[in-house]
């Protein structure tokens, strides 16, 4: 498996960076739902909720990826 500059494989690094911004998404999404039902917008609230729910899902979904390439020892780093 390919390596890059971290050390790490480069599937566990992408991985980890689309967990990072899924995360980093719903943390946001949380602000924008109140926004929205702040100025009454429920179906903008909703539409957050959903998006924040598929982040989740994304976010949940890299995490089982990276258990199974730390299992299978492919996560990294690379050995030297």
């Amino acid at each position: 498996m390919a390596t890059g500059e971290t050390g790490f494989s480069d599937v566990a690094y992408d991985l980890v960076s689309v967990q990072y911004h899924a995360l980093k998404g719903g943390h946001d999404y949380g602000q924008y739902v109140r926004d929205a039902e702040s100025a009454d917008k429920k179906e903008i609230a909703e539409f957050f909720r959903s998006v924040m729910e598929e982040d989740s899902k994304r976010a949940a979904e890299c995490h089982r990826f990276l258990a199974e390439l730390s299992t299978a020892g492919d996560a990294g780093p690379a050995a030297s």
